[in-house]
């Protein structure tokens, strides 16, 4: 009497993970099918996906986002930013900060911004209806008020905003 030889393959490419099992023949074939198939694809969705994980924010951010007693500060020294990017980079440090666990909220109110940023009451209400009208901040209703917090398009202007500016 001959054994069947049955195996199973576990693959894990990225976040996707896929099971053979059966006989050695038939999951090898479905292995390379697979892999064949499906790992491209992943490798072209990854070219477009765009999401930025806590310590990408960071390395982007280091040299303006600090995290303080006080709560997530940017500290410009000396760098000339309009109200639009001083904005958008309080709200990159608070979804750092939220992300590390260092505060509950991954947004703030107009109030709050305009004490971490200085900035007027009425440019930090301009600009903010500004940035939620580009897509650039999201506004969110919630059981503490008003909270505003950067979006996934919001971070890659600001990341296209700054790199144009340490170019210049």
């Amino acid at each position: 009497m001959q054994e069947s030889t049955n195996v199973n393959v576990v693959v894990t490419y990225g976040g996707t993970t896929v099971e053979f099992k059966g006989e050695a023949q038939t999951v090898m074939e479905s292995l390379l099918r697979f892999i064949a198939k499906e790992i491209p694809n992943i490798d072209l969705a990854k070219k477009i996906s765009l999401n930025y994980q806590a310590s990408e924010l960071i390395e982007a951010y280091a040299d303006y986002v600090k995290i303080t007693p006080e709560g997530p500060r940017v500290l410009t020294e000396g760098k000339k930013l309009s109200d639009k990017e001083l904005i958008t980079l309080q709200l990159v440090a608070c979804k750092i900060a939220n992300e590390l666990g260092k505060t509950d909220n991954a947004g703030f109110s107009a109030q709050e911004l305009q004490v971490a940023t200085t900035l007027n009451p009425k440019s930090v209400s301009s600009r903010l209806s500004e940035l939620v009208k580009s897509g650039h901040v999201q506004k969110e209703n919630g059981g503490d008020g008003v909270k505003y917090r950067i979006t996934t398009q919001g971070i890659h202007w600001l990341n296209t905003t700054l790199l144009k500016k340490t170019k210049s």
